[in-house]
């Protein structure tokens, strides 16, 4: 993921040596074939052809020429496609290292650029070697443990403690808030909070991030001084629903374009929710909180948690009103997302 972020080449195995287009770095490189996920390749109107039919995966694109930098990345990136309309012709090639292809999207959205490959280009420098068990490796969630903890008085509540996770590779680090004194005689409320820079600090109205943030953390507060409970928020350094804060404001810009908040990703070959819940059921596993009232509406988060062992005993509702920037997004999560809103 380093090596992709830097731009530099990698060899997966089984694959030819791929280099990503958003952050290679020369505009003297060329290759005979781009790789794109399915999602993209069919924004490109190539559905048609049966090696780019499937729903989901990768495509393996040819061009009339060779893709040099700029058609590579015009071809790539969704938010350039106002200022490049024509592209192709294109042709979809059978790809027959679909596994390795697969592995080299993932590792392109994990690393936060567009999942976009120059395939066997010129010039393309030593590559990286990566193997295809290193990304199983890194998801690994044992890895996870807890670094540090202190106490940390906030503005809901003064009682909190804060705990800091930390994994071998994943150079994200996790947190919770514990409101409230921990007892097992009573379920605590939880939130699973994955980051947003724009909702969280800067008070975005395009989304409910930082309101649900602040609610959430009032009602745990609320819990331990009337009730004697106590709540913990995670908070989960996955931007932009997994896909980074980069591509995030790609999305932004083709919702102002017209696309709802999925067909952004869509179009950005981006799967439309890339969150990794195991991991905050590991962080409840660490902090020995084996049942949880989940304060969610979506129904996905509950079944995910209980699928790795943790009890949902009750899902809390946690609506907020809606602003006029924001009115959109939520009605599409409501309506293509399966979240439970009035």
């Amino acid at each position: 993921m380093d090596a992709l972020r830097h731009g530099w080449s990698i060899a997966i195995e089984g694959a030819p040596i791929l280099v990503p287009v958003e952050t290679v770095a020369g505009a003297a490189i060329s290759a005979p074939q781009l790789l794109l996920g399915a999602s993209r390749a069919a924004t490109l109107k190539l559905t048609n052809q049966r090696e780019a039919a499937l729903a989901e995966g990768p495509v393996l694109l040819r061009g009339a020429e060779k893709f040099d930098l700029a058609s590579a990345q015009a071809t790539a990136d969704p938010s350039l496609d106002l200022a490049t309309p024509l592209k192709g012709p294109f042709r979809a090639e059978a790809l027959e290292w679909r596994s390795s292809a697969t592995f080299a999207l993932e590792l392109a959205r994990i690393a936060g650029i567009l999942p976009a490959f120059l395939v066997a280009p010129d010039n393309a420098g030593e590559p990286q070697s990566v193997a295809l068990s290193d990304l199983a490796a890194w998801r690994d969630i044992r890895q996870l443990s807890i670094a540090t903890r202190a106490r940390l008085p906030v503005a809901a509540c003064e009682d909190a403690e804060i705990v800091a996770f930390r994994s071998t590779d994943d150079m994200r680090e996790h947190v919770a808030l514990i409101i409230g004194q921990q007892s097992s005689d009573y379920v605590p409320l939880v939130r699973l909070h994955s980051e947003c820079l724009t909702g969280d600090i800067l008070g975005s109205l395009k989304c409910d991030c930082g309101p649900q943030l602040d609610a959430a953390l009032r009602s745990m507060a609320q819990e331990s001084e009337e009730n004697g409970g106590w709540g913990v928020l995670l908070y989960l350094r996955q931007e932009g629903r997994g896909i980074g804060l980069i591509n995030k404001l790609r999305a932004y810009k083709l919702q102002d374009q017209g696309f709802d908040t999925m067909d952004a990703n869509s179009r950005l070959g981006l799967p439309e929710e890339a969150r990794d819940f195991p991991v905050a059921a590991r962080m409840l596993d660490l902090l020995g909180v084996p049942s949880i009232r989940l304060m969610t509406n979506n129904p996905q988060k509950v079944a995910v948690l209980q699928a790795t062992g943790v009890n949902v005993v009750e899902r809390v509702p946690h609506q907020l009103p809606s602003n006029p920037h924001n009115s959109h997004y939520l009605d599409t999560k409501r309506n293509r997302a399966g979240h439970l809103l009035d």
